[in-house]
């Protein structure tokens, strides 16, 4: 397999309406599956959020990671993603999330911590162009003067990665605390202030409507990789509603580490 170059591939962009955190976990897999299969271009995937959600990584322990009485007061999903890395905090309209679906040939020879830089380096240009002075935080961050503004990771599957990214928009802090055990344990002998300081959102640091940065996100991507208005197609769409029905959206994959 040789290295090739964002430049090489045809890329195709999928923005749909909001859709269920369970279905996001299985688009991922049936999309990664089918870039690595040579049934679909490379692929930009932005997500739309058809509810709140913590979406816990693939090795996480489900216990160690998430109150689920506090989620469950909170209507929020608790949902297992297939890639690794750390917890997320979503609520519609709050995150800008997307998905990179690309050959694995696009990393060939990178170790991890390359291969995390080289897919984040067009949204650190975006984001310097929206006036904001973004770094590659190792191993997974994306990280500003004021915070951290996103998380990504990664997954290997046949002959594709996956490379997501969430970063954040807006934050409720005191809702994030309540939910996740981590952010509380770490940040208990601080207060909600600070855990509100750690991750420095969008939002503030724009002060553009989210709607905006996307915008942006992905006219930044075209410019840079060349990028074609896609769609999902029928098929990837009925595997992705039966994943989520039989696998993402059940206890036991949900509670697959407890």
């Amino acid at each position: 397999m040789t290295r090739t170059l964002w430049q090489d591939h045809a890329w195709q962009l999928i923005h749909t309406d909001p859709q269920p955190p369970a279905l996001h976990m299985a688009l991922d897999e049936v999309l990664t599956h089918e870039v690595g299969a040579g049934h679909r271009p490379p692929t930009l995937r932005i997500w739309e959020w058809g509810g709140p959600a913590v979406v816990i990584g693939r090795f996480q322990s489900l216990r160690n990671e998430v109150d689920a009485d506090a989620a469950r007061q909170h209507g929020i999903q608790v949902v297992r993603r297939v890639s690794g890395g750390g917890a997320m905090f979503i609520e519609p309209g709050n995150t800008i999330t997307w998905s990179i679906y690309a050959p694995l040939s696009l990393i060939k020879g990178m170790s991890f911590q390359e291969a995390y830089a080289w897919m984040d380096a067009w949204t650190l240009e975006a984001l310097g162009e929206l006036g904001i002075k973004a770094w590659y935080q190792p191993l997974n961050d994306i990280t500003s003067e004021g915070g951290k503004i996103a998380g990504a990771a990664q997954a290997h599957r046949g002959h594709a990665v996956l490379h997501h990214v969430t970063m954040a928009y807006d934050i409720d802090a005191t809702k994030m605390l309540d939910v996740l055990r981590i952010g509380r344990e770490k940040l208990s002998d601080k207060g909600t202030q600070s855990a509100a300081k750690r991750v420095d959102p969008l939002r503030r640091q724009t002060g553009l409507p989210r709607a905006a940065i996307i915008q942006h996100m992905v006219a930044t991507f075209r410019r840079l990789h060349g990028l074609a208005d896609g769609s999902l197609r029928p098929g990837e769409l009925a595997q992705a509603h039966a994943l989520a029905q039989s696998k993402f959206g059940s206890e036991a994959w949900t509670a697959d580490v407890a």
